[in-house]
C-alpha cells in the first residue's frame, strides 16, 4: 500500500512539474517562417511595423507586399502593380508566355517619408521603381526606364540615389532625381569579382554573386550577395566598406543549409537577423530568419555559423488567411472582387471573369481557342504550403461548351489537373499528368451530371513533393482519379506549385465554368 501510495505521489509531482514547466515555456518561432514560396524578399522596418516584398514572376498583380508585427507571422497587404504591360508574352496570347520572368527580385526602401521597391523584367527589359506614401492602401506610381538592372539594390545617399547590380562583376549607377533614369556618366564596375571570397580565382562553374542588398550601418557600408561554388551549396556573401564607391572587402558569412540570398533587420530593441531563403523542392523557396550578431564590424550569421530551427521570437501562427486562404466567392458591398491571396497566371482578361454574373460563384468563360493548359489565359492561382496542404473546389459545367475543359490545377511546368472535359458534346472526369513534362491523360471517366467536387493533396514533407487527385459527387464522399504527380520545380517556371482554377477552350468560345468555392487546408 505505501509503495502504490508513494507511486501515486510521486506521479502526481511529475505531472505537476511538466505541466508547469510547459506553461512557463515560451512559445518560440520557427524555421521556415513561411513554409510557401516567398523568394527574393526585401525586408524594411519603419517604427514598429516590417513590411517586405517578394518575387512572383509571370503572376499578377505583381510583387507582393506583406506586413509583419514580429518578423514571423506576415500578411499580404497589396502589391505594386496590377500588370507590368500589354504584349503578347505577358497576355499569353499568340502561343507566347513569359514564365520563369516576368518581374524579379525587388528592393523595398524607406526615405523621407516615402517607401520605393524597384524591379527588373527580363520581358521588358526594364527597371521599375514604384513609390507610395502609404504602403498599406497606396496608390502606387511607377517609373520605368531602361536597361534592364538584373538584381539590383536600390540605396538612397543624401541627395543621391543609387542602384547596385550584376553578377560576379558587380556595377552601381547614379539615378536621375526624379528616378526616370540613370545617369550613364556615372555607371562604374563597384566590385570586380565579388564571386572571390567563395570561390577561389580561376574555379569555373556555379552562381556567381548575384541579389545585391546594401546596408548603411554605424557609418559603414554591407553589401550582401549570393554564390553558388560548384559542389557546394548557397552562400551567404558580405563586402564591407567605409565609403560606398568602396574599396570593399568581402568574407563568407553563412554557409548552411543552402539558405541565402537576403539581407538584414533590426528590431526596436536592438537585435538583429538576416532575412534568407532556402530552395524547397516542389513548394518553392521558403524564408528563413538567423539571428546576427556583430563582431569587429561583420554581422556573424547563425548559431556557431548554423541555422537555428527554433528563434527567440513569437511563435509562427497558420499562413492561413494570411498568405492563403478560402473562398466561398461571396461578396458583401465594397469588398474587393477577389482578395489579396488570389494571383491571375499571366495578365487576366477582365472581360471573361467575374463574381458578380452569379452570386457566390467565380465564373470563368472562354474567350479564345487554346492548344494546351499552360497557354490557358484566366488561370486563377493561390500559392500551395507546406510541409501538406490540400485544395478543393466544386465546378458547375452546365455552361460548357464542346471543346471546354475547366476544373482544378497544379500549376507548373509539370502540372496535373483535374477536371470536367466536353468531347463531342459528352462530358468526361479527366485527370491530366504532366510527371515527365509531357501531359499524358491519366484517367477519362464518363460524367453526366452538372456540378462535381474536386481536390488536389500535396505531401512536401522532407522534400516527398507528391500529389494525388480526387473527385466526388457529393463533396463527402471522395475517389481517387488518374495518377500520381511527381512535382518538381523546373528553372523554366522557376516558381513554386500553385492551386488553379482553370477553364479554357479547344473548340468554341463563350462557354464558361462555375466555381463555387475554393478550400485550403494544411
Amino acid at each position: 500500500m505505501k509503495l502504490k501510495f508513494s507511486l501515486m505521489v510521486l506521479t502526481i509531482l511529475f505531472i505537476a512539474f511538466f505541466l508547469k514547466a510547459q506553461s512557463s515555456e515560451p512559445m518560440s518561432a520557427h524555421n521556415p517562417i513561411i513554409f510557401a514560396d516567398v523568394p527574393d524578399m526585401s525586408m524594411i522596418r519603419v517604427g514598429e511595423n516590417y513590411y517586405m516584398s517578394s518575387t512572383t514572376m509571370h503572376m499578377n498583380p505583381g510583387v507582393p507586399i506583406m506586413k509583419s508585427k514580429d518578423l514571423v507571422n506576415w500578411e499580404l497587404i497589396g502589391y505594386a502593380y496590377d500588370t507590368l504591360a500589354n504584349m503578347d508574352e505577358l497576355n499569353l496570347a499568340n502561343g507566347k508566355n513569359t514564365y520563369g520572368r516576368g518581374s524579379w527580385a525587388s528592393s523595398m526602401r524607406y526615405h523621407n517619408g516615402t517607401y520605393y521597391v524597384s524591379t527588373f523584367a527580363q520581358t521588358t527589359g526594364k527597371t521599375y521603381i514604384f513609390t507610395t506614401k502609404d504602403i498599406e492602401k497606396g496608390p502606387w506610381e511607377v517609373k520605368e526606364f531602361k536597361p534592364m538592372m538584373h538584381d539590383h539594390t536600390l540605396f538612397f545617399e543624401g541627395e543621391k540615389v543609387y542602384m547596385i547590380w550584376g553578377g560576379g562583376k558587380l556595377n552601381i549607377v547614379e539615378l536621375q532625381p526624379d528616378l526616370s533614369g540613370i545617369k550613364p556618366e556615372t555607371q562604374r564596375v563597384l566590385i570586380e569579382n565579388a564571386t572571390l571570397p567563395s570561390t577561389p580565382e580561376g574555379v569555373r562553374g556555379g552562381l556567381p554573386a548575384e541579389g545585391s542588398q546594401l546596408f548603411k550601418i554605424n557609418g559603414k557600408y554591407y553589401l550582401f550577395n549570393i554564390s553558388w561554388p560548384p559542389g557546394g551549396m548557397r552562400t551567404v556573401i558580405v563586402h564591407r566598406s567605409d565609403k560606398i564607391d568602396g574599396p570593399y572587402e568581402g568574407r563568407v558569412v553563412l554557409q548552411d543549409k543552402g539558405v541565402a540570398q537576403g539581407g538584414l533587420i533590426d528590431m526596436p530593441d536592438g537585435k538583429w537577423y538576416a532575412y534568407l531563403f532556402q530552395d524547397y523542392g516542389a513548394v518553392g523557396r521558403i524564408p528563413f530568419l538567423v539571428p546576427v550578431k556583430w563582431e569587429d564590424g561583420w554581422p556573424v550569421l547563425g548559431v556557431d555559423g548554423k541555422v537555428p530551427y527554433t528563434l527567440n521570437l513569437p511563435a509562427n501562427k497558420s499562413l492561413i488567411p494570411h498568405i492563403v486562404n478560402s473562398d466561398d466567392f461571396s461578396r458583401k458591398k465594397g469588398e474587393p472582387n477577389l482578395p489579396l491571396v488570389w494571383q491571375w497566371n499571366h495578365n487576366p482578361d477582365n472581360s471573361l471573369w467575374s463574381v458578380t454574373k452569379r452570386k457566390g460563384y467565380l465564373r470563368l468563360q472562354t474567350g479564345c481557342i487554346d492548344s494546351s493548359f499552360l497557354q490557358a489565359r484566366n488561370t486563377l492561382t493561390q500559392r500551395t504550403i507546406g510541409p501538406t496542404c490540400s485544395g478543393s473546389t466544386a465546378v458547375d459545367v452546365s455552361g460548357m461548351k464542346d471543346g471546354d475543359f475547366a476544373g482544378l490545377s497544379l500549376l507548373q511546368k509539370n502540372y496535373g489537373l483535374v477536371g470536367v472535359k466536353m468531347i463531342e458534346g459528352k462530358k468526361y472526369l479527366v485527370m491530366e499528368n504532366a510527371t515527365t513534362g509531357t501531359p499524358q491523360e491519366a484517367a477519362r471517366i464518363p460524367f453526366s451530371g452538372k456540378k462535381v467536387f474536386l481536390k488536389a493533396e500535396c505531401d512536401f514533407t522532407n522534400k516527398k513533393d507528391i500529389a494525388n487527385f480526387f473527385y466526388s459527387l457529393d463533396g463527402k464522399n471522395w475517389q481517387p482519379i488518374g495518377t500520381q504527380l511527381k512535382m518538381a520545380y523546373t528553372i523554366p517556371h522557376f516558381m513554386g506549385y500553385r492551386f488553379g482554377l482553370f477553364s479554357y477552350s479547344t473548340k468554341y468560345t463563350g462557354g464558361y465554368a462555375d466555381f463555387d468555392f475554393f478550400n485550403i487546408k494544411q
